[in-house]
């Protein structure tokens, strides 16, 4: 059986000793600041959304039944089964399709 170093025995510097923690409460700052970064960033980008258009023109008769959007265009579902896609910029009618009934 090996003889215990007797150096191992020695205290610990207090100078040795408060670096060791400095560097401990330091770390654990980072992470925090990390994590607090990276937590804003998501919370910033998952409740961005495009903006919605002030007034939508539909055609005279119909009615919205549902709504989406693109980048640069959105689209109204209209309730006797059409889809209506209209240009972000301008607000014009982009194109018009119908919906058939499955066969």
């Amino acid at each position: 059986m090996a003889s215990p170093d007797p150096e191992d025995d020695l205290p610990e510097p207090p100078s040795l000793r408060f670096l060791r923690i400095l560097v401990t409460v330091l770390t654990a700052v980072m992470i925090a600041g990390i994590i607090g970064i990276l937590g804003l960033i998501w919370h910033r980008y998952s409740n961005a959304r495009a903006p919605l258009p002030e007034v939508i023109t539909l055609p005279d008769g119909t009615t919205a039944s549902a709504y989406t959007q693109g980048t640069d265009w959105y689209a109204v579902i209209t309730a006797d089964d059409r889809i209506l896609i209209f240009d972000r910029a301008t607000g014009k009618l982009r194109q018009e399709m119908r919906i058939e009934p499955a066969e």
